[in-house]
């Protein structure tokens, strides 16, 4: 009788039990929600040319294949600059397991921000600068591809450092384009709202109904945006090599 039960139990596990997890998995890839790609239709980061903390030129090429994290910071910065710089390392230490992931912080004040500068900067915040680039170059370059991120970078003699710049991280994929989790979703039939992607709406029960509101950008400042950060970009990963571990499903 044991001999009869343990050969069928092998036949279950030989035979049976890979097509379940077949249907397992290929049932949540259905589920999977992507990151929002914010902007217009074919908006990418343009290309660009910086010179980074070892005087090296740093350009689009050196991000392709990679999803990259960006911001804009100053060295001088009084207020919200070493936090943000903080998390970013917090980020990149996170993610430091998967790989064709960057980092890559803009000097919003690059007259003083020369890479000699930045270098020290690096240190100073003990940085790893292994995919990790601080850039410095023209400051209407710099200024203008700020716009492209979506997020602001000026001169601002009324601002604290005199610089006004976004305290944002922003996410951009291997295309070069900007991509954001949601703050919530909205029933596109009863309006009624999730904070959670759900194959269904929780209201009227109809399916594929939910729409989402992408953040767009993340506060670099906030330890719980910094979480949700690091969770869209596992998610994002999770596009590229449908690696299980990162994938988050809907509910």
């Amino acid at each position: 009788m044991m001999k009869t039960i343990k050969k069928f139990g092998l036949l279950f596990i030989l035979l049976v039990l890979p097509y379940l997890m077949y249907n397992y998995i290929a049932k949540g890839e259905n589920n999977f929600v992507k990151l929002a790609v914010i902007g217009a239709e074919g908006h990418k980061i343009p290309a660009f040319s910086f010179t980074n903390q070892d005087s090296v030129t740093i350009t689009n090429a050196d991000y392709d294949d990679n999803i990259y994290i960006a911001n804009f910071i100053f060295t001088t910065c009084p207020t919200v600059c070493p936090t943000m710089t903080y998390n970013m390392r917090y980020i990149q230490n996170k993610l430091s397991k998967y790989p064709n992931i960057k980092f890559l912080s803009h000097t919003v004040n690059p007259e003083y921000d020369t890479p000699e500068r930045l270098s020290k900067y690096a240190t100073k915040m003990r940085l790893n600068l292994n995919n990790w680039n601080l850039v410095t170059g023209d400051k209407n370059e710099i200024y203008t591809i700020a716009e492209s991120y979506f997020v602001n970078a000026s001169s601002d003699s009324l601002a604290p450092g005199g610089f006004l710049h976004s305290q944002y991280l922003i996410i951009v994929d291997k295309e070069g384009r900007v991509r954001s989790g949601y703050s919530n979703f909205v029933c596109k039939f009863c309006g009624e709202s999730s904070t959670k992607a759900k194959i269904a709406c929780p209201a009227c029960r109809k399916e594929k109904a939910l729409i989402g509101n992408p953040v767009g950008s993340y506060d670099g400042t906030q330890d719980y945006v910094i979480k949700d950060l690091i969770k869209d970009v596992k998610t994002l990963l999770a596009e590229y090599h449908k690696d299980a571990k990162a994938v988050r499903y809907a509910e």
